[in-house]
Order: C-alpha cells, then sequence, then structure tokens
C-alpha cells in the first residue's frame, strides 16, 4: 500500500473535518506503517501547540511596523495619516504565531520528504 501523502496527514492532525473514507483507509495503513505514524504524531504535537500557543510563547515581539501592516492588511478601514498607532490586537499576534507554526509544520514534512526522497535515491531504491 502507498504512504499517506504529507497533505492527508496534515489534514489528519488537524481534524478540521469529518471523517471520510479516505481517512479510515489512511488510518488503516498509519496503523501498520512505522513511518507514516510517525509523521502523523509529529504533526499532531505540532497542531496542539500551534492551537495552545500564547503571545509569552513567541520568542520576542515584531516590531511595532509590523503589527501596523498586518492590521491594514487585516482590516478594511485605513488610519488617517498621522493618527497614532492602534495597539495590537492578541487575536492577530495569535493568529500569526499560529501561521508560524504551520509554516514549520510544512517545512518539516517537505525536509522530511526530501531527506527521505535523497536516501532512497542514492540508496538505488525510487520510489
Amino acid at each position: 500500500m502507498a504512504h499517506v501523502e504529507p497533505a492527508h496527514l496534515v489534514e489528519l492532525a488537524l481534524r478540521n473535518a469529518g471523517p471520510t473514507d479516505a481517512d479510515a483507509e489512511a488510518l488503516r495503513h498509519i496503523e501498520q506503517c512505522e513511518r507514516c505514524g510517525d509523521e502523523l504524531r509529529v504533526l499532531t504535537r505540532l497542531v496542539t501547540a500551534a492551537r495552545t500557543a500564547q503571545l509569552v510563547d513567541l520568542p520576542t515581539a515584531p516590531p511595532e511596523r509590523v503589527w501596523r501592516r498586518i492590521s491594514g492588511d487585516l482590516s478594511p478601514e485605513t488610519d488617517a495619516p498621522g493618527s497614532p498607532p492602534r495597539a495590537p490586537d492578541h487575536r492577530k499576534r495569535a493568529l500569526l504565531a499560529l501561521l508560524a507554526l504551520a509554516a514549520a509544520a510544512g517545512a518539516a514534512v517537505a525536509h522530511r520528504c526530501l531527506h527521505e526522497r535523497s536516501t532512497y535515491v542514492r540508496g538505488g531504491i525510487i520510489r
């Protein structure tokens, strides 16, 4: 049986939608496949960490200009020229933290997939 696609593993870890037949088949495979099981466990831990992230979890606060830009991009209204910057919304910071963690998860999955592919190619096994 083919391994579960990384995007499907991410969807399983996120648990945003109800289970489908494809999910049931993927979970049966994951029960038997150590590689896919490990990937799902890592992604599930990452999703849990991202969903429970707090502002204090960020290493340092980004400069105020970053928050002004994000606020401007997310809000249809614009600040009048010369008006003082609005205080950043903590929900937006949490959203940014979640986006950063999601990007890190994607990078980790991509890195692992590329590493495994190069290992198989160097070993003479191509999947």
